[in-house]
């Protein structure tokens, strides 16, 4: 466990005192922010009693196999190395926010009822690019079930639902505060479960009024259908920005899944991406994954504390777990310095010399996408076929093109996502807690910060260690030196063509002159006789 003492003044931490003994439900444990949740409560809480994780099988592994499989992360290798005993207070209950009652025996609900205080909801479909139906069936339903479940607690102290920053983008400004969803939750769930895939696909443009994709909507959805239980249960909505990866904890860099600009990062370093429609002014709304676990965990000790000081009476309240934007670097100067770094740290295997720009005119990028994208992959799928091999390039940038048009939407927008209640939590905390459970920014090296992402995305995603980073750079060097080759090629043929077609252009040129001014002298003429 870690040390719960600042050695400066001996101040004990308030944070772990209240989460131990504590009992603790976490849904979505398995996935990015879920992982580093249990790790951090396990090292920083260590006192604590019991986590129980609701995970479901998967391709047939049982979740005891899933936990076994779990705590074989990286993550997890330092605080097993102090403490092999500390799984054991880990528990895996079988369980799926998809089946009827979280697909939970009568035994396992009867068992959460009654020791449950602390209940993190972190379970949730984060792709941009679902239909309707899976979404709501995810996101509002689950967490309808996840809160039916809440009612039967009678310990229950603290619920941390998270939620989005982006939930409601059609505001300019987003506050901590409630905000109703554009229609009723339980209207939509009705409607999810009685129309066919066609009806919803026809009738979603209209639901979403303006909203960028499903996701946004149904974390409104979520959140409307939560307000509903204010008064009922002990809730606090948690609102991360862009999740990154790690700053410090667990690993510096850590990072999972190729959601938002890691999958940009990659595709840019292959060198798939070389056009981006961003507005590089605006500041890069990202948080990293243990400011925002971090986050949570001070919002479920507040909470719960509140909870405890208020008699029973309870109230939904939100927290938008966002950087100040004065503290952010822009998103132009991020990808700057990442494209900086990844000269020095490249992969060891990508297509085309990393390059391209960010463009802040629609049209400037797409004519880039059409003349840098999809002109040179149709070029390499033709001569792939040729030769014989399948073609993969023009679909690969027909995803990135997908996967692009998803993401422009927040990065060609200024967000202004107000934080007062989330510093506030933090600054009320003491000393060692404000160290154990960081969520200040203001002496963070954003430039060290990102070399890290782009070692932990290389080795942690990729799977490419030090020792390939040699090779990596022979690699670039080579690409470098084909990029060079094919610009002047390209300079040299088309110079050549307005060279050797220079002459019957310019007779054409001076005929059409020529005949464009005889029309003139005509008509002039024409017009002077009549007068």
């Amino acid at each position: 466990m870690e040390i719960l003492r600042s050695d400066a003044d001996c101040v004990e931490s308030e944070i772990a005192k209240f989460y131990a003994n504590k009992t603790i439900l976490i849904t979505g444990a398995t996935g990015f922010m879920g992982k580093v949740l249990v790790e951090k409560l396990l090292r920083s809480c260590g006192d604590l009693n019991v986590i129980y994780l609701l995970i479901r099988t998967k391709k047939g592994v049982h979740p005891s196999v899933r936990k076994e499989q779990y705590f074989k992360c990286v993550i997890f290798n330092k605080l097993l190395e102090k403490n092999p005993d500390i799984v054991d207070k880990v528990r895996v209950v079988k369980g799926d926010l998809l089946e009827p009652d979280l697909g939970l025996s009568h035994n396992d609900i009867n068992t959460l009822a009654s020791n449950v205080e602390v209940v993190f909801h972190c379970a949730a479909n984060v792709r941009f690019d679902q239909p309707l139906r899976p979404m709501v069936m995810m996101n509002v339903v689950g967490t309808l079930k996840v809160l039916r479940l809440a009612e039967k607690m009678s310990n229950l102290q603290a619920l941390v639902h998270v939620s989005t920053s982006y939930c409601q983008c059609n505001e300019s400004v987003l506050e901590e505060r409630a905000y109703p969803a554009p229609q009723n939750p339980f209207s939509i769930i009705e409607m999810v479960e009685t129309l066919d895939d066609a009806a919803l696909a026809e009738i979603t443009p209209k639901l979403l009024n303006g909203l960028p994709n499903t996701y946004a909507y149904s974390k409104a959805l979520s959140e409307d259908l939560i307000c509903r239980y204010n008064n009922k249960l002990p809730i606090i909505v948690t609102r991360p920005s862009i999740v990154t990866a790690a700053i410090q904890e667990p690993l510096p860099g850590w990072i999972e899944g190729v959601n938002g600009p890691t999958g940009l990062m990659i595709g840019a370093a292959r060198g798939v991406i070389r056009s981006m429609h961003c507005n590089p002014d605006y500041a890069s709304t990202v948080i990293p994954v243990d400011k925002a676990i971090n986050g949570m965990i001070v919002c479920g000790y507040h909470r719960g504390k509140a909870t405890m000081e208020s008699k029973g009476q309870n109230q939904v309240d939100f927290c938008n777990l966002c950087i100040s934007s004065k503290a952010l670097m822009s998103w132009g100067e991020s990808i700057e310095t990442g494209r900086r770094f990844f000269y020095k740290t490249p992969l060891s295997f990508a297509l085309w010399y990393p390059g391209g720009s960010i463009k802040k005119n629609y049209f400037h990028h797409m004519f880039c996408v059409i003349f840098f994208h999809y002109l040179p992959a149709y070029f390499i799928d033709f001569w792939l076929f040729i030769f014989g091999q399948k073609p993969f390039l023009v679909n690969v940038q027909r995803k990135v093109s997908v996967g692009l048009k998803l993401l422009q939407y927040y990065t060609t927008k200024d967000w202004d996502f107000r934080n007062e209640r989330f510093q506030e939590m933090s600054s009320k905390l003491n000393a060692t807690d404000q160290d154990l459970f960081d969520t200040s920014v203001g002496q963070v090296n954003w430039e060290t910060y990102i070399s890290n992402y782009i070692v932990g995305m290389r080795t942690y995603i990729l799977g490419e260690s030090d020792d390939t980073l040699p090779h990596a750079r022979k690699v670039l060097r080579r690409l470098y030196i084909l990029d060079c080759v094919s610009k002047i090629l390209f300079i040299a043929l088309t110079f050549w063509l307005l060279w050797t077609h220079l002459d019957g252009f310019l007779e054409r040129s001076d005929a059409f002159i020529r005949s464009s001014l005889h029309n003139i002298y005509n008509e002039q003429n024409t017009t002077t006789l009549h007068a």
